[in-house]
């Protein structure tokens, strides 16, 4: 960590020594990344009347979900080899984060994440579904999730689904969820991890991309004024391509044909522009699209449109117009994945890359981020330590190098201002010929992620320099402790079910690459449940007792095993992202 600054002084020249992260020139897998606030506390309105005074809070608890140590917001970390990009993240917004609803029983945490992409993206014959789960990250540090919500129509009623032989209905989680949403369009499930299904407007805020704020209420919306630029990069998905906001160019391989709001390619089946109307016939098939994704036949029965299951309910309930005589790019723009191939600020030789689809009114669409698979190979993954040398292209959060402002003179005094971290202290000194040194403040504390120093002035030429003298305890982006969904994969649950108000014995078995036999394992959890009588039955098994509160959050849940790592690095996770459901 950069503890140190000196700015060196007179009435006629400035000159700062800073350092600055390696970045490489003309890379946006690497610049694209959105790091201003990394030095900051996320941070969280706990309700609504908190929203509109202001009142954010850096620790939090609602008895499942606890922050007790503050943790720095976003990117934390950037690292590059010549087949990967890796991220380390918080996974916590860069803006404000909150309010959800009074009766919403989940709370944001530290996901202590790292997650790599692939730099040259492929592109498959046979796709792949998207998963549950992180499916990419945003360029603030947010995880990216799919349109479904989870549940499926199984024959009988909603469960958890997949995608799988008993439910090829997909709940939307726009549709479903969209009332626990915060004003960013976030929420996040039961092992804390704050994450978008759809138009990340807070992000595309922060990047001055066609969102304004309002100050008074503390919520976002489109702004009313032409789009006139190209929207930036938001986010990156699992199979390397980029995803952008929903702002292009008009002609997708000409940059001089104007800027305009992309359109999806997908039509709610209510009719029109071609499409059946499920209101009238029921939901007997899926659409072709699905058809194609799934590898099933078109008959999959599906509940009739009513009250209780209204249109636009399940994703299925949507069909591509290009199945119905559409054309791409006359008719709409993005293709059933929801990208296109074309040329953008970033990549001005051409790339295929996603959109954000909203419509004028900035109101999220059908797909949102992505369609229902990826159109690359989703090759990214999450891991658990760097297995090659990188190149360090950034380092943020308690590890921001020190960088001092351009001084600002005007005799007798002098305003200094450098990059800080939060819950840091520094201390200022000035010299006049650098060996006695004069102190301004020893115990100065950064406002956010800046520091500042008035100081005066009666020498023609003084040197100063700054040095972060304490940091405050914070929870770490790298500490491996809590479940994220990351690292080595597990193979088995049994049992994988299990009510509120009960006792569970679990066995769990390893994936490829256990630990030695004889390292025991030190946690097992069940998404924020803790396991006890823990014990290693086996080279690749692990049992854990589990006590079900009748208060338990309901649904899939990650199962997570702590083991060890080796002699001086962090503690390695096996997990299963929801290999468990509480029903």
């Amino acid at each position: 960590m950069n503890k140190y600054g000196h700015v060196f002084l007179n009435t006629t020249t400035v000159c700062l020594l800073m350092h600055l992260g390696t970045v490489a020139a003309g890379d946006p897998q690497i610049e694209s990344w959105f790091t201003s606030n990394s030095g900051r506390y996320a941070r969280i309105y706990t309700s609504t009347a908190n929203q509109t005074a202001g009142n954010a809070v850096i620790n939090w608890s609602n008895g499942s979900q606890t922050q007790s140590l503050p943790a720095y917001s976003g990117v934390q970390e950037l690292y590059s080899s010549t087949n990967w990009i890796y991220l380390r993240t918080t996974g916590l917004g860069q803006h404000v984060m909150g309010p959800w609803p009074a009766n919403f029983p989940n709370l944001p945490v530290n996901q202590h994440s790292f997650y790599r992409f692939p730099r040259t993206p492929s592109v498959p014959a046979t796709k792949t579904l998207t998963g549950l789960g992180s499916i990419g990250y945003f360029v603030d540090g947010v995880a990216m999730f799919d349109s479904r919500d989870g549940f499926a129509w199984n024959g009988t009623g909603e469960g958890n689904g997949n995608g799988t032989a008993s439910g090829y209905w997909n709940r939307e989680a726009y549709v479903n969820e969209g009332a626990t949403f915060d004003p960013a369009y976030a929420h996040q499930e039961n092992s804390g991890t704050y994450h978008y299904h759809a138009n990340p407007v807070a992000l595309r805020y922060l990047l001055g991309d066609h969102v304004d704020f309002n100050s008074t209420t503390k919520t976002y919306f489109e702004s009313a004024t032409a789009a006139s630029k190209h929207s930036p990069i938001l986010g990156w998905v699992r199979d390397g391509f980029p995803i952008y906001g929903p702002y292009a160019y008009a002609n997708a391989t000409n940059p001089a044909s104007g800027v305009r709001r992309m359109l999806s390619g997908f039509q709610l089946r209510n009719g029109q522009r071609g499409s059946d109307q499920l209101s009238a016939i029921g939901r007997s098939t899926i659409p072709a699209w699905a058809i194609r994704h799934y590898g099933v036949a078109a008959t999959q029965s599906g509940p009739a449109v009513s009250a209780t299951y209204p249109l636009g309910r399940y994703l299925e309930d949507n069909a591509y117009l290009g199945d119905l005589g559409g054309k791409i790019g006359v008719d709409f723009d993005l293709d059933e994945y929801n990208g296109r191939f074309g040329v953008t600020p970033d990549f001005p030789q051409g790339t295929y890359a996603y959109f954000v689809s909203i419509a004028a009114d900035g109101t999220p669409v059908f797909p949102y981020n992505i369609g229902r698979s990826f159109y690359g190979t989703p090759s990214g993954s999450a891991v658990t330590q760097l297995g090659e040398v990188v190149t360090t292209n950034y380092l943020g959060g308690p590890k921001t190098p020190l960088v001092i402002d351009p001084p600002t003179l005007s005799p007798p005094e002098i305003t200094l201002v450098w990059s800080a971290v939060e819950g840091g202290t520094y201390q200022v000194e000035s010299s006049p010929n650098l060996k006695t040194w004069t102190t301004h403040s020893a115990t100065l504390i950064a406002t956010g992620n800046q520091g500042r120093q008035i100081a005066s002035s009666t020498n023609d030429f003084n040197f100063y320099r700054i040095t972060q003298t304490t940091l405050a305890a914070y929870d770490s982006v790298t500490n491996a402790t809590t479940m994220s969904g990351g690292g080595p994969a597990l193979a088995s649950v049994k049992p994988n079910i299990g009510s509120r108000n009960s006792t569970v014995l679990v066995t769990i078995t390893l994936g490829q690459n256990p630990p030695p036999a004889n390292l025991a394992p030190t946690a097992a959890q069940l998404g924020l449940l803790k396991g006890t009588q823990l014990k290693r039955t086996g080279p690749t098994t692990v049992t854990a007792q589990f006590e079900i509160p009748a208060n338990a959050t309901l649904g899939a849940v990650t199962v997570g095993v702590v083991f060890p790592g080796p002699l001086g690095m962090n503690e390695v996770t096996f997990s299963l992202e929801n290999g468990f459901t509480i029903e």
